[in-house]
């Protein structure tokens, strides 16, 4: 199989979780390691933004890529998030919430797509993702200053309320994939 560029970035961006995962809960490495697993994130991160417009720009839309794009997001992030607990920068439910809603989402589209049901993601999902990576970038930062600190606790909880609105939104709009067919 020929690999597009969209998809190589996909995989770029899984490969990219170990050089994260190491930077961020390595020790020894400090604030160096912070800024490395920031600097790491934030160009995985990019790698999502570009695979989906080049991949729609260019009519380069691959069964591949619409399974391993949405792999590769929940690993990146799904990573970072056990890393912040790991760091004890975030509570096990909090993560456990976010996660779960991840798993709650990806059994919708399985549903879905066996009923030959295609789910687009949806502007709060799209929000909730984009506060979930600002909350990771701002929590790995970690700077101690008061107010820095209560900006982490508002997008935190910002991100939390997203993630849970996208998934109410997502199951009410979607709740037709969820009965039997006759």
């Amino acid at each position: 199989m020929k690999m597009n560029l969209p998809n190589k970035l996909t995989i770029l961006r899984v490969i990219l979780i170990v050089p994260f995962v190491f930077c961020l809960v390595l020790p020894g490495l400090g604030v160096y390691g912070r800024y490395g697993a920031v600097g790491i994130f934030i160009a995985a991160s990019l790698t999502d933004l570009a695979d989906g417009k080049i991949a729609r720009k260019y009519n380069l839309v691959t069964n591949f890529g619409k399974f391993m794009d949405p792999l590769a997001d929940k690993l990146l992030v799904g990573a970072a998030l056990i890393c912040l607990v790991e760091t004890g920068q975030l509570a096990a439910w909090f993560v456990i919430i976010i996660i779960s809603r991840e798993f709650i989402i990806s059994g919708f589209r399985l549903v879905a797509a066996d009923n030959g049901v295609v789910i687009a993601a949806s502007y709060w999902g799209k929000f909730k993702t984009t506060f979930q990576m600002v909350m990771i970038v701002l929590l790995i930062l970690n700077f101690s200053h008061p107010a820095y600190q209560a900006l982490c606790t508002i997008v935190s909880l910002l991100a939390l309320a997203l993630t849970v609105i996208s998934l109410l939104d997502y199951v009410w709009k979607n709740r037709d994939v969820l009965k039997e067919q006759q």
